[in-house]
């Protein structure tokens, strides 16, 4: 479960940060325990520890005395907006760069994606009952 190069509390809170992000945990939303969480992967309950104080630290997460730990009100929100900004600084500058560097114009690229986004439509739509 846990085999990444990362500490086992930083794949913990990208595990948990992955699940806020799909909609698998709700905001407000109670999490495992870090006892949970050391019973369940074999784990140090310290390390669950960690990893919870970390998404705690970030607002992610909050602490309800003697209840447990729970999903941040827009928690969502806040990982969606940090996500699309490391999206356009890691992939899209990068491509865009290498895109002027190649002489390849912005049309090009556009239409480059749009291909690409109508190819996997069909794919995306046929388990929903039909194309767009």
């Amino acid at each position: 479960m846990f085999d990444g190069r990362d500490p086992v509390y930083r794949q913990i809170a990208d595990q948990i940060r992955d699940a806020v992000l799909s909609g698998a945990l709700a905001e407000e939303e109670q999490v495992m325990s870090t006892t949970q969480y050391a019973t369940t992967f074999r784990i140090n309950p310290a390390t669950a520890a960690k990893a919870f104080a970390q998404l705690v630290d970030e607002g992610l997460l909050y602490k309800r005395r003697g209840v447990g730990m729970f999903v941040a009100p827009g928690a969502r929100a806040r990982l969606l907006a940090e996500r699309r900004q490391s999206f356009f600084a890691d992939v899209v500058d990068p491509v865009a760069d290498q895109a002027a560097v190649l002489g390849i114009g912005l049309d090009e690229v556009v239409a480059r994606l749009r291909a690409r986004a109508a190819a996997a439509a069909p794919r995306d739509e046929v388990g929903r009952g039909g194309a767009r």
